[in-house]
């Protein structure tokens, strides 16, 4: 028998929130990678993975909000543990190795190319995942053109994050790129639900292994939002991120004494500071 799926259980509370959460993890992302380039002495590792872990939780809350709206009429949906888990280290590793592709070698054709094809199908690979983590009673189906065009928005997608997060400098020119890239996440997720039919075994309910969308996914969807929540404190907290690259520019390399401070961003000179005094008498 085939089962009535609705994606949206609550109306638009969980697209909308899912939205909301996969644009933060992109603009967390995408001003953790700007930090490496304002300052070419910021410790470069720890904020590409601070920049990553934030894509990769972003993407993978942004999945799960919007998998509280799922269900199936005719019978409960349950998750399973490990499954789910390993989903979010996915999403945390596949984003790692797009971001440090670029963030290392730079935006070039090939290099761009290659790390948006991994991460993309890393993307799609953590949704799958978290889709072979249902438990119902009944079997998934899904319509392979349908599939395989959410592929080709996750790879898409995952491109232009990646040129994105090495090209774009600015505040809002970051905000701007963070809300496209939610748009094309949530595209990607919802075409790839459209593939997705249900197959029931029975109307009476199951009694399968797992745990229910309730149990399971609030406690661990509050995890990576804490998470981002503190990746967004020292993202606002860094004075090269607040004051923004028109007041941090790189300073000139000096003729002699300090020439090891080249290269480096330095604050605005006070006002009058290069002024003669005026000679009294």
């Amino acid at each position: 028998m085939e089962g009535t799926v609705d994606g949206f259980r609550y109306g638009l509370v969980t697209p909308v929130a899912a939205y909301l959460m996969a644009c933060l993890g992109g603009a967390l992302g995408l001003r953790c990678t700007v930090r490496t380039l304002l300052n070419a002495q910021s410790f470069k590792a720890g904020w590409l993975g601070l920049g990553a872990a934030s894509i990769g939780c972003g993407i993978w809350t942004m999945h799960f909000i919007a998998m509280m709206g799922f269900r199936v009429a005719q019978t409960r949906v349950r998750y399973d543990v490990p499954l789910t888990v390993l989903s979010l280290l996915v999403a945390v590793v596949v984003v790692g190795v797009g971001v440090f592709m670029v963030g290392y070698r730079g935006a070039g054709r090939g290099t761009l190319a290659l790390a948006g094809l991994v991460t993309g199908l890393g993307v799609a690979a953590m949704h799958y995942l978290g889709m072979a983590a249902l438990r119902l009673d009944g079997d998934l189906r899904y319509d392979l053109p349908t599939v395989g065009l959410s592929l080709v928005i996750a790879v898409a997608a995952a491109t232009a994050a990646l040129w994105a997060a090495v090209t774009v400098r600015g505040f809002l020119a970051s905000l701007g790129a963070s809300l496209v890239m939610g748009v094309t996440v949530s595209g990607m997720h919802y075409t790839g639900m459209a593939a997705v039919s249900v197959h029931v075994h029975g109307t009476s309910g199951g009694t399968w292994d797992g745990n229910s969308a309730a149990s399971l996914l609030l406690p661990m969807l509050l995890g990576p939002a804490v998470f981002l929540l503190l990746a967004g404190v020292v993202v606002m907290f860094d004075p090269l991120l607040v004051l923004g690259e028109g007041d941090w520019k790189p300073r000139p390399a000096p003729a002699g004494r300090g020439a090891e401070r080249a290269g480096q961003p330095y604050p605005p000179a006070p006002p009058h500071a290069n002024s003669v005094p005026r000679r009294r008498g």
